[in-house]
This record gives structure tokens, C-alpha cells and sequence, in this order.
């Protein structure tokens, strides 16, 4: 399911315009990003836990030469699934 998909789900489901719900999952989707930029965990009650985790500096190898290489430390955001997204998984 992409972006648009659940906003014409979203519109059939409550009877709201195509156009706004594509604003709502658009706005939903920018303030999960604009909170996990800051830092913050995104907690979604019934759904899951966005969490940005960091990942420190390390040797890697340049797969087309094998030269040896540093990669540099980045942010990662990770997502748990609440116990009702993980039953529902696993029927």
C-alpha cells in the first residue's frame, strides 16, 4: 500500500474528499518525520514505536576495488510493531 492508496482508503472509510485525506496522510507523514529528525521516539498506541537509533563508524570494503574504507556514523530510524500489529501478523 503506498501513500495514495491509504488516503483513498482513508476517504471511502470515513467520507472525507480524495484531496484531504492525501493532505492528512501527507501531514501525518511529515510531523512522524520532522519528530524523528529532532530525535524524538514516535509512539503509536495499538501500532508501534518509531525510534531513531544511532549507528557509530566502522571499516567496511569498497565492493568493487576491496580498498578498505571508514563508513561514516549515521542515524537509522527503526520501527517495533505493538504486540496487536504482531498478532495480527501471526494470526
Amino acid at each position: 500500500m503506498n501513500n495514495s492508496e491509504l488516503a483513498d482508503k482513508l476517504a471511502a472509510d470515513h467520507g472525507v474528499a480524495k484531496a484531504d485525506a492525501r493532505r492528512f496522510v501527507d501531514a501525518i507523514f511529515t510531523a512522524i518525520g520532522d519528530a524523528a529528525a529532532k530525535g524524538d521516539e514516535i509512539a503509536l498506541n495499538g501500532f508501534g514505536k518509531f525510534k531513531v537509533k544511532d549507528s557509530p563508524a566502522r571499516e567496511g570494503r569498497n565492493p568493487a576495488t576491496g580498498e578498505a574504507m571508514t563508513i561514516k556514523a549515521s542515524k537509522k530510524l527503526a520501527f517495533a510493531p505493538a504486540k496487536a500489529i504482531k498478532d495480527k501478523l501471526n494470526g
